[in-house]
């Protein structure tokens, strides 16, 4: 769910942002331990933000590739000697996006004021948890240049997997949207004019061909009132997904989804493992990189899986056994993650992890997808043949008594 919060910051100026938590509750302990002051907690719902015409700017409408864009550009200037600070003031006024730049700059007058530049970038509640701790252990380590290559590389891959995946889901996005209109027209426009022309025949219709008048006059009368009807019954399951009970019932059907769902858990399990092997290859401890993974996700059972996960290493499990209790994880990963940790390489095993799994995703995609096109045109050669059948019947039968 979603919170508008008002809160007192450090230097004691009301300001209003919108939150993500699981409950109110939730919200009231991140900022408890954070020693922020907190006005008002106000649950906000995702279909009034449609309604209102109102988007928040959190992590999620950052535009990742302009964000990639900047952290390109920062490192290039660290690398040429240029200090932090001097490479903020060149960078805040010559970034791209305008939902990126008034962070920058804030960024910017923070680290003048002498925040350091994890906590500045914290402070702005915009950026990925991801990317504050990398740049943390960064500043702890005295390798922040290094830090920001390697979350430089991931976040190349990440977005490189992304696209292919959006990709492959292009075409049958558009064919179903074409088929929809094309069903929509037939069924509420054409099926009427031959029931004005049989009406006026006064002929006796096949079983079939009544049942498609019935079907076509219906949903020409009530055509508004039925797009109205999804669109707030799509706007309600938004709204519901937003919270504990929803977004675990979403993910459990995400699961469950014949052939999508294998490929949509695997997916999540290379993001995990990319995830994770660029926090441990930044220094990052296990425990801390595990909760930064969790937080990283907007996907509920993965979040509590990583919660679960966590406990565990803090109570001094393996890795291995952690991600073998929380039932998530498929049993390869478990078994290369036992490997790499036996042999001390657990980043380089789940930097293979990830790889093999973002393979199996586009190879997984590209056989889905050969599958769906066929089937879907095939159904709609079904329906579009029924319809045809059904409406020219009577005339066929009308011709056969005039002869």
């Amino acid at each position: 769910m979603e919170f508008v919060c008002k809160f007192a910051d450090e230097r004691g100026q009301v300001q209003e942002i919108l939150e993500s938590g699981h409950s109110e509750a939730d919200v009231r302990e991140k900022y408890a331990k954070q020693g922020l002051l907190l006005y008002s907690v106000k649950a906000r719902g995702g279909l009034s933000r449609i309604l209102t015409g109102s988007f928040s700017v959190g992590k999620k409408k950052l535009q990742l590739e302009q964000f990639l864009i900047f952290n390109q550009q920062f490192v290039t200037l660290i690398r040429a000697g240029l200090p932090i600070l001097k490479g903020l003031d060149l960078l805040a006024g010559r970034v791209a996006a305008n939902e990126l730049r008034p962070h920058i700059e804030a960024v910017r007058d923070r680290v003048k004021q002498g925040m350091l530049l994890s906590a500045a970038f914290e402070e702005q509640r915009v950026f990925p948890k991801i990317y504050i701790t990398s740049v943390m252990a960064g500043e702890k380590s005295g390798s922040l240049e290094e830090v920001l290559d390697r979350y430089i590389s991931y976040q190349r891959i990440a977005l490189a997997v992304r696209k292919k995946v959006i990709a492959s889901l292009i075409y049958p996005c558009v064919l179903i949207t074409l088929v929809a209109c094309l069903l929509t027209f037939l069924i509420t426009y054409v099926v009427p004019k031959f029931s004005e022309l049989y009406s006026s025949l006064d002929a006796t219709l096949p079983e079939m061909t009544q049942i498609m008048m019935a079907i076509g006059l219906t949903l020409r009368d009530y055509l508004p009132l039925a797009v109205l009807l999804v669109a707030a019954m799509i706007g309600g399951a938004m709204a519901w997904s937003r919270s504990a009970k929803g977004a675990r019932f979403m993910d459990s059907v995400k699961m469950n989804t014949p052939l999508l769902g294998e490929i949509w858990m695997k997916y999540q399990v290379a993001q995990f493992a990319r995830m994770l092997a660029t926090l441990l290859t930044g220094g990052i401890p296990l425990v801390q990189a595990l909760e930064t993974v969790g937080d990283s996700f907007d996907i509920y059972l993965i979040r509590e899986a990583m919660k679960t996960a966590t406990k565990a290493v803090r109570e001094g499990r393996t890795l291995s056994s952690a991600l073998a209790g929380s039932k998530i994880m498929p049993d390869l990963v478990v078994e290369m993650v036992e490997v790499g940790e036996s042999t001390g390489a657990l980043s380089q095993m789940l930097n293979s992890v990830a790889e093999f799994f973002e393979q199996d995703v586009e190879t997984s995609m590209h056989a889905v997808m050969s599958l769906i096109e066929p089937a879907i045109l095939l159904l709609v050669a079904v329906v579009v043949a029924f319809v045809l059948i059904s409406l020219y019947m009577p005339i066929f039968s009308l011709a056969e008594r005039m002869h």
